[in-house]
């Protein structure tokens, strides 16, 4: 696979599978515009490790769910590399907490949805202008969009459904000026969302349950997104790809 010469926007790009995502597009050539929010630190060690490996990028902080802060990302990424964007990676999002609809209140379900979702919707309304015919957005879903999540994790779950299906409903409305638009679905991938929410004895028995008796690595999914980014998937549009050692089949 090869990007030389084409831009990537990565939101939530500054750690764990963002940073992989972000690490392993540039390494492949591309121009790699790391996105973060928080965790400056992290960021800016992405941002070494990839320069230090001979590619191309720069940080623009931000938060996706912010019209301004959004606008701003794309006017950094076209000042710097030029008024095309090429690839664009939606991370950008999180639990946050485990909540019951007892304990959930409208502002928290909101914030879920905002986060997780709105977030798409508002960086994907801003870069496609840029875009030119061949381009590809990868959007981030989750194993709970399809299967509802675990517990607390009902209004998470119910933001990344609509991930997928806005995956859906772009790829049909993007697809005739041909640019492609995927989503992964990743399962128990061995990340600090897990270490902050999911319990050390839940993680191994899920681990277990998947044929492979293991959980990903943030780099396997940078794998993925890298040939969804690339022209040797220039016939896949719609689809919301599970990256899941085969914990859940859809």
């Amino acid at each position: 696979m090869k990007l030389e010469g084409k831009v990537a926007i990565v939101t939530g790009g500054g750690r764990d599978i963002g940073k992989e995502v972000s690490k392993k597009l540039a390494s492949l050539g591309a121009k790699v515009v790391v996105n973060y929010f928080d965790g400056q630190d992290q960021a800016e060690s992405t941002l070494q490790e990839i320069k230090a490996a001979g590619g191309e990028a720069i940080l623009v902080q931000g938060d996706m769910t912010d019209e301004n802060s959004v606008a701003n990302l794309v006017s950094e990424a076209t000042k710097q590399y030029g008024s095309q964007i090429d690839i664009l990676v939606n991370v950008a999002g999180g639990l946050v907490a485990r909540k019951t609809i007892e304990e959930m209140d409208l502002e928290f379900f909101n914030f879920l949805l905002k986060l997780n979702l709105t977030s798409n919707f508002l960086v994907t309304k801003a870069v496609v202008p840029f875009m030119k015919s061949g381009s590809s957005i990868v959007n981030f879903a989750s194993q709970a969009g399809r299967d509802g999540g675990g517990p607390g994790a009902s209004a998470y779950s119910t933001a990344k459904g609509g991930v997928i299906t806005f995956t859906r409903a772009m790829a049909k409305e993007l697809g005739p000026k041909n640019i492609r638009v995927n989503s992964l679905c990743p399962g128990m991938i061995a990340t600090t969302f897990h270490d902050t929410f999911t319990k050390d004895e839940v993680r191994e028995k899920v681990a277990m349950s998947t044929p492979l008796k293991r959980e990903g690595k943030a780099e396997e999914v940078a794998d993925l997104v890298a040939y969804l980014a690339s022209d040797e998937s220039s016939f896949l549009t719609g689809n919301n790809i599970d990256i899941n050692g085969g914990l859940l089949f859809s």
